[in-house]
């Protein structure tokens, strides 16, 4: 009588290996699963890394475009298209010192002056904006001609052979005194960086300088003390 217990005891352990084998089968098929559903992800993929060829090539093309279309570049060519600071054919610009020829006669009127006359250089129009010139006789201060009122008008234009004049008288004194000199001077601001120096007719002898506005008129260019 015992011994069929333990026949049925045997048979239910037999039973549970088989299930449990059963169990292990199907969880062996899970990383062939696995193992497939990685390859088809890696086929799948294989056309986006073929794809992705594309993508050096369109940044290739991005940076190309970028060199082409530099904003830089076309600024240069809007600079040198426009003239720059360097084009003087505009109207309405201050003269600079630099933007004029000048030349000095001497003149016996009033004892004596120097005339200067002042035109545009060729292709320039430019407007005398300051009334007076700045003008001395070397670098003291007891060279530097004061100003004397007499002429001055709105901006003077200068263009072509249109001229602006100024009178300088070297000596207002009369003493004997003075400083010789063979050169003048002349800025048409204070702080103008580039003066012209102007060689003189003859040999000036200076002591208290004095110069007249600019003027279109000669005449208005005598140097006097009022």
């Amino acid at each position: 009588m015992r011994s069929r217990p333990a026949a049925r005891s045997a048979r239910l352990v037999l039973a549970a290996v088989a299930v449990a084998a059963l169990a292990a089968t199907a969880t062996a098929c899970g990383p062939e699963d696995t193992t497939d559903t990685g390859s088809s992800a890696a086929s799948s993929a294989a056309p986006s890394a073929d794809g992705g060829s594309d993508t050096p090539t369109t940044g290739g093309d991005a940076t190309g475009d970028t060199k082409s279309g530099s904003p830089g570049s076309s600024g240069s060519s809007d600079k040198s298209g426009s003239g720059g600071s360097g084009d003087k054919s505009g109207y309405g610009q201050s003269c600079g010192t630099n933007d004029l020829e000048f030349t000095v006669n001497e003149e016996s009127q009033a004892g004596g002056y120097y005339l200067v006359t002042a035109k545009a250089k060729s292709g320039i129009t430019c407007y005398l904006d300051v009334n007076t010139p700045s003008v001395s006789f070397g670098s003291g201060a007891d060279g530097v001609a004061s100003p004397v009122g007499q002429g001055g008008e709105d901006p003077i234009e200068l263009t072509g052979s249109a001229v602006a004049y100024t009178g300088i008288s070297p000596k207002t004194t009369n003493t004997d005194g003075g400083k010789e000199f063979e050169n003048v001077i002349i800025a048409l601001t204070d702080d103008d960086p580039d003066p012209a120096e102007l060689e003189l007719p003859d040999t000036a002898t200076v002591d208290k300088p004095i110069v007249t506005n600019w003027s279109t008129e000669r005449d208005e260019t005598v140097p006097r003390i009022v």
